[in-house]
């Protein structure tokens, strides 16, 4: 090891470190030297395979999880070829370089990082099925059959064909439950490999999982970070989109990509066929009951798809009108009213603000401490070298940032995102000092590391300000703190027996994990058999340990065959549906996908 390590740091150029140290791991692979591979990573070092090895999202830490990882996965994916895509560079005493290579099955990309010791990080994700490349470029439809043809069909005829067919002559392989950005963007990318798929969605239309909201919802990420696959926003498109705008949009988008789409049909029940190796779907399509038997399913019900209705004492004995943020209509009908709104994350921001811009007198509920971070300082700071028009400027495209993101493992991803969070500290102090003043219990996460890692840890406890807490540091947004103890005919009782006015009670109380919709629609056994989806298992709050390394059981094999999960934000949306949907074509296809490192179970909600 000695000398593997001498010839590394002497090698005289970064990109020559990187060839030297790439074409040692690729001998050592092709002789199924496992010991001599691993040998070339530091003692500290992280190895986030997505797909193209371990048929799975994996990351292994350490030489002896390295060595685990090609046990169990070198001699099926016969990996060759690896070479740079582009000069390495150096900084800070780390080399780093974009790699390719390939694979028995398909083709990949990844990134590397390298310390005098050897790899410090590895990212491998594949890209394509050989033999199975999408229909794109070079290989794009010719759309026209020339010449005379008698009998001829039309485009729109042949379409109207397969709408009328799928799920009655023709199964669908795979069924999406949930037709919002996740199942509209899983559902194009399976469009665009042949498989026959289909997205069920019990709203009227494409996009109306947005269009439902309260109508002051705007996104709170930038256009940069939210483009779906295939077709990203227009130049002209606003950074922060309209909740209506963005409906429309995947309207259009789910139109445009022709991604078959029910309308008006709700899942009432899957059951899982064991010796068919398929599941029986029952869905009701406008008052029409079909079965459907696809081989998989899959939840894109959205990780904010399961509210959170709390059950307090006095619930049944409230006059005014009470409900969850999901439901809240927006804030017109509530004028001159006293509302009080349970929860102090983004959505309990976004409805106070528009209640007291109503005229409403509006009370924020803190249960818990929420980290606040203001929309201009999170764009530049935290997202602008990735998703902006200066990363664009940068050569920074929006498939080559999502692969940067994913190339740190979420082990180390919090010293990539504390320095972060502590230069917004001291940008935006006075504005901190103003909300501490006003009584407003503000964390960093609990070790600093600010909203994206509590977002990939639990998925709640943050606001991306957008101006609601300038009204909560003014006082204009009155604060209440502690937990809800009981109602009344027109009060919220707080447990340290304050007593809090309202005609109207909105519980922004958050979502459950995804597997509530399994436990509704297919049983609590199978629910627990497949346990919490989202969270990494860091052990901080609300996302208890062991470690996973992983989102728990999102866009991978779950315990459950033929059961995956696919949501998120639409940055995830649009990255991680690439990778669910090459598994889905590989086993569609029939290519042999065994699965390394299979998510075990520790927590069932």
């Amino acid at each position: 090891m000695t000398q593997t390590v001498d010839r590394i740091a002497e090698a005289s150029t970064p990109q020559a470190r990187v060839e030297d140290w790439l074409a040692r791991f690729e001998a050592a692979l092709a002789a199924r030297d496992i010991e001599a591979a691993s040998a070339l990573f530091a003692v500290d070092s992280y190895w986030r395979d997505l797909v193209s090895f371990t048929w799975n999202l994996k990351t292994v830490e350490g030489r002896d999880g390295v060595a685990g990882l090609l046990g169990g996965c070198l001699e099926t994916t016969d990996p060759s070829g690896f070479r740079t895509s582009e000069p390495a560079t150096e900084a800070d005493g780390v080399t780093e370089a974009w790699i390719e290579f390939e694979t028995a099955a398909g083709r990949a990309k990844g990134h590397l990082r390298l310390k005098d010791e050897g790899a410090w990080t590895l990212l491998t994700s594949l890209r394509e099925l050989k033999g199975f490349e999408e229909s794109q470029r070079e290989r794009r439809p010719k759309g026209v059959e020339h010449g005379v043809v008698r009998g001829r069909r039309s485009w729109a005829e042949k379409r109207a064909e397969e709408q009328e067919t799928l799920g009655y002559g023709r199964q669908p392989y795979v069924v999406v439950i949930g037709g919002g950005q996740g199942g509209i963007a899983l559902g194009a990318r399976l469009r665009q490999l042949g498989v026959p798929s289909l997205v069920v969605e019990r709203n009227d239309r494409p996009g109306d999982s947005w269009r439902k909201r309260y109508k002051n919802l705007c996104l709170h990420d930038p256009v940069w970070y939210d483009h779906l696959p295939y077709l990203p926003f227009p130049e002209n498109w606003p950074v922060f989109a309209p909740k209506d705008k963005i409906a429309d949009w995947l309207e259009m988008y789910t139109r445009l990509m022709e991604v078959p789409y029910w309308t008006r049909s709700a899942v009432t029940s899957a059951v899982w066929d064991d010796d068919a190796k398929q599941w029986h779907v029952t869905v009701d399509r406008d008052g029409e009951q079909v079965i459907l038997t696809p081989r998989h399913v899959v939840f894109a019900t959205g990780m904010s798809g399961k509210p959170n209705l709390p059950s307090f004492p006095g619930m049944d004995e409230f006059e005014g009108d009470q409900h969850h943020s999901s439901q809240h209509p927006g804030p017109d009908a509530y004028a001159g009213k006293k509302a009080v709104v349970v929860g102090s994350n983004n959505s309990a921001h976004d409805i106070c603000a528009a209640l007291w811009e109503h005229g409403a007198d509006v009370t924020m509920v803190q249960r818990s401490s929420t980290h606040i971070v203001k929309s201009d300082s999170l764009m530049d700071l935290g997202l602008g070298d990735l998703y902006s028009e200066r990363a664009l400027a940068a050569g920074v495209t929006t498939e080559k940032a999502d692969l940067i993101f994913a190339s740190i493992p979420y082990r180390i991803m919090p010293e990539f995102q504390i320095p972060v969070y502590q230069a917004i500290r001291e940008r935006d102090a006075d504005f901190y000092a103003r909300l501490e003043a006003a009584g407003f219990e503000h964390d960093w996460g609990d070790d600093g590391s600010g909203l994206f890692l509590k977002y990939l840890r639990r998925g709640s406890g943050y606001y991306i300000d957008v101006g609601a807490s300038e009204l909560v540091a003014n006082g204009s947004i009155k604060l209440a703190h502690g937990q809800v103890d009981h109602l009344t005919a027109n009060s919220v009782v707080l447990s340290n027996g304050a007593e809090l006015e309202a005609d109207v009670v909105v519980y922004a109380t958050g979502y459950g994990s995804m597997n509530g919709w399994v436990a509704d629609l297919v049983g609590q056994e199978t629910a627990d058999k497949v346990g919490k989806c989202w969270g990494l298992g860091s052990e901080t709050t609300k996302d208890p340990g062991p470690w996973e390394g992983e989102q728990r059981n999102m866009w991978k094999p779950t315990q459950q065959e033929g059961l995956w999960f696919h949501g998120g934000n639409l940055h995830q949306s649009r990255h991680y549906s690439l990778y669910l949907a090459l598994q889905l074509k590989a086993r569609f296809e029939g290519l042999e996908t065994p699965v390394y490192g299979l998510q075990e179970v520790h927590h069932l909600s």
